[in-house]
């Protein structure tokens, strides 16, 4: 037996990434209390959206520098109760500036999320291992996402609206002692068997030589920019699906909240499947004689060609098959995601997987707010279905990208 301990470990991650989402998803869901709290307009809201974004965007490549630097264990809980007491700060809110100010702290803080995970997964799974160990994680953004409407909800009715940002904080905090108790590298772990370390280690013949080491040599790699460009070019999707599916279900096919709120976490249940797929998929490919590189890429491509789903969503003549595209979308998205993110892991050195993955989260958050900007200056003028459109041609030109850039062999980064 070659022990589990590994899947605890990243069942660990994965809770936290829950609880991450699940925090940031907190505000969405108290949206229209906090608007009529605070007498706030959208254009009000949407600085408070829009603080998160900027922090969350300039954060990551801090982040993943400081994961580096520190460590994942010391790195992630510093930014896990980060994020646990800016949560909990929106509760003394008093206003759109003092909410705008706790939400950018929160956004500072949860940068970590996505780069302590891919470095999670390169300390402790063999390249084989690694997309499902990826996809696991990558699950709990959505997950966090379908959990918090009923939480929420039921702390705004049973004791107030400050409490739904108390009590999703202080789940974190629990976490962060959970995390602190648990996690070692595989190196310093005392109930790592000698077995499964060994396994942990024997990846390393199937791994990539010559991998960058330090930020110069990630920034003038090709495998950076093979997955930077590629993710840069992706992230309007999920942004779009996070912040506008229920905008446009209302806009375009008038549905009410409750309608609304039956139908839009679909996409995100589907985006679940396609973060499994994302995991099981390289392991098949790569057991038929794919190399490590290649089963990435045709993961990724097939993600990328499933987006052609919403960009059909213009062709819907109802609210349900807009909804059943939306799933494909979210599907699609998280597939070929979780090929990138996983792609981090497989080409940078442990000491700077961090970096890397801050970096191009950096980049990738970039993309999604000029599209997100994109949508607030055009969906009224000429609708929604030309930018659906453009979301699946920018996935496969991200494809595209990937296998033009990227070199195929292995020894190469």
């Amino acid at each position: 037996m070659k022990g589990r301990l590994r899947w605890w470990i990243i069942a660990l991650v994965t809770l936290g990434t829950i609880l991450n989402y699940l925090a940031r998803s907190t505000l969405s869901v108290a949206a229209p209390t906090l608007k009529a709290e605070f007498s706030m307009s959208t254009a009000d809201y949407s600085w408070v959206v829009l603080a998160f974004q900027s922090s969350y965007t300039v954060m990551q490549t801090v982040a993943g520098a400081v994961l580096d630097a520190l460590g994942t264990r010391i790195g992630f809980a510093i930014f896990a109760l980060g994020w646990a007491l800016a949560n909990m700060a929106h509760a003394f809110a008093s206003g759109t500036w003092s909410l705008a100010l706790f939400r950018g702290l929160l956004g500072a803080s949860e940068a970590a999320a996505i780069p302590g995970g891919s470095k999670v997964v390169s300390e402790w799974f063999p390249p084989r291992e690694r997309p499902l160990a990826t996809s696991a994680f990558q699950m709990g953004t959505s997950f966090g996402s379908i959990l918090a409407p009923p939480l929420v909800t039921f702390c705004i009715l049973s004791w107030g609206w400050q409490s739904a940002f108390v009590v999703t904080g202080a789940l974190s905090l629990v976490w962060v002692v959970l995390w602190w108790w648990a996690y070692r590298l595989p190196a310093e772990h005392g109930s790592l068997g000698a077995v499964e370390r060994a396994y942990i280690n024997s990846g390393e013949k199937e791994d990539i030589d010559e991998k960058p080491a330090t930020r110069r040599e990630v920034l003038r790699s090709r495998s950076f920019w093979a997955i930077a460009i590629p993710r840069f070019l992706a992230e309007p999707a999920w942004q779009t699906f996070n912040f506008f599916i229920p905008l446009y279900l209302a806009a375009v096919w008038k549905l009410d909240l409750k309608s609304i709120a039956l139908w839009a976490w679909l996409p995100f249940l589907a985006a679940d499947l396609g973060s499994l797929a994302a995991g099981l998929l390289p392991p098949w490919l790569m057991r038929r004689g794919r190399n490590l590189l290649i089963s990435r890429k045709i993961t990724m491509t097939i993600g990328a060609l499933c987006m052609i789903g919403p960009a059909c969503i213009g062709l819907a003549e109802s609210p349900g098959l807009a909804i059943a595209l939306f799933c494909v979308g979210g599907f699609a998205h998280q597939m070929l995601s979780g090929a990138l993110l996983t792609l981090c892991a497989d080409v940078f050195d442990t000491r700077t997987v961090g970096t890397a993955s801050g970096m191009v989260g950096t980049i990738a958050w970039i993309g999604g707010m000029l599209f997100t900007l994109l949508i607030g200056q055009s969906a009224d003028l000429y609708g929604y279905n030309p930018l659906f459109v453009a979301l699946g041609v920018l996935d496969i030109v991200g494809a595209l990208v990937l296998w033009s850039v990227m070199r195929d062999r292995p020894h190469q980064a």
